[in-house]
């Protein structure tokens, strides 16, 4: 069996594996639960709740179900097995960085086509913008769940850590609660995070601006310097 072949079933059979995994299923339901129910606030005008909900979505993928999957396969020895057959372990990291970019694309294309069908929400004006910006964002936030599986011991450690930073990044991003309704030291600080940076160039993308050069930086910065360190730091078994 050549490696192309190899990695090509292990494509298939990791695509599976994760559409069965409960937690892809919430990264679908929970923001999409948040963009209905609150969906009476959606109006043409509106520039705040589907950014929110986007960043939520992504948020999930890479800190939670993301570095579960990586630590777990580690933890039970998959990494190390691999070793020994024509599919290297860093093809598994790469088919799992390529699915779960999917899925985050498939649940963001998801919440769009519900908040302009059923609820009329407004669309960026510029898809350019908002592909930068959603690519970035998701480059940072996934280097933070790839620093988390690298360093946890375990899957369920991964899952704790993960759930552990998503809280108060959500909170200062002004997903808790509106950053219209925070004070203004929290929200500029917030925006020094992967997840502020995002939700923030989203919103500015969503009200037909351009997105802050600086927050474009903040995003680029954490995915390259965290990536490097968990680069640095992951261990195969």
């Amino acid at each position: 069996m050549t490696a192309a072949t190899a990695t090509a079933k292990l494509t298939t059979v990791e695509t599976k594996l994760l559409v069965r995994e409960p937690g892809s299923l919430f990264t679908f339901l929970i923001p999409l639960f948040i963009l209905v129910v609150f969906g009476s606030s959606i109006g043409p005008g509106d520039t705040t709740l589907l950014p929110m909900t986007i960043a939520i979505a992504i948020g999930l993928v890479a800190l939670y179900l993301m570095p579960t999957a990586l630590a777990t396969y580690r933890e039970k020895g998959i990494l190390r097995r691999l070793s020994t057959t024509p599919v290297r372990p860093v093809s598994l990291l790469t088919v799992q960085l390529v699915l779960q970019f999917a899925l985050a694309v498939l649940s963001c294309g998801l919440l769009l086509a519900v908040a302009g069908a059923a609820l009329g929400a407004r669309m960026p004006a510029n898809p350019l913008s908002f592909a930068l910006v959603f690519t970035l964002g998701t480059a940072s936030m996934f280097a933070i769940g790839l620093l988390i599986a690298a360093l946890a011991p375990s899957g369920r450690a991964a899952n704790g850590i993960g759930v552990l930073l998503y809280f108060p990044m959500a909170f200062l991003a002004g997903l808790i609660q509106p950053a219209s309704q925070m004070p203004a030291i929290v929200v500029r600080i917030g925006e020094f995070t992967p997840l502020g940076a995002f939700r923030q160039s989203l919103a500015d993308v969503w009200t037909g601006g351009a997105p802050d050069p600086l927050l474009l930086g903040v995003m680029a910065a954490y995915a390259i310097l965290v990536s490097l360190a968990a680069a640095r730091f992951f261990r195969w078994e």
